[in-house]
């Protein structure tokens, strides 16, 4: 039952984040929502997920983010196993908002 629960709460939260219109409020909704570590490790995995898709090795990411190799593989499996995964979704739409000049 609990496991129920905690999806049912994730996909509100969901929601609620789809509900967002603009950089400034997904900027205060994440501050009100996460700690600023926790927001410089999403960033910090992002930036790996970004430098991994873009084919960096291991040691310039751990240089450039401060990444430890643990989270940098945990990303790459991220990666590799679903290549339909949301990293590769987002990364996707933000190539194609960029190619359209929004």
């Amino acid at each position: 039952m609990r496991d129920k629960l905690e999806i049912s709460n994730l996909d509100e939260l969901y929601e609620a984040i789809l509900c967002l219109e603009t950089l400034e409020e997904c900027r205060l909704f994440f501050k009100d929502l996460c700690t600023v570590p926790e927001l410089k490790s999403f960033s910090q995995r992002f930036q790996v997920a970004r430098m991994l898709t873009d084919k960096h090795v291991y040691s310039d990411i751990v240089k450039e983010t401060g990444a430890s190799t643990a989270t940098i593989s945990r990303v790459n499996r991220s990666l590799s196993y679903d290549g339909s995964g949301g990293y590769n979704i987002v990364f996707d739409r933000l190539e194609k908002k960029k190619d359209s000049g929004k």
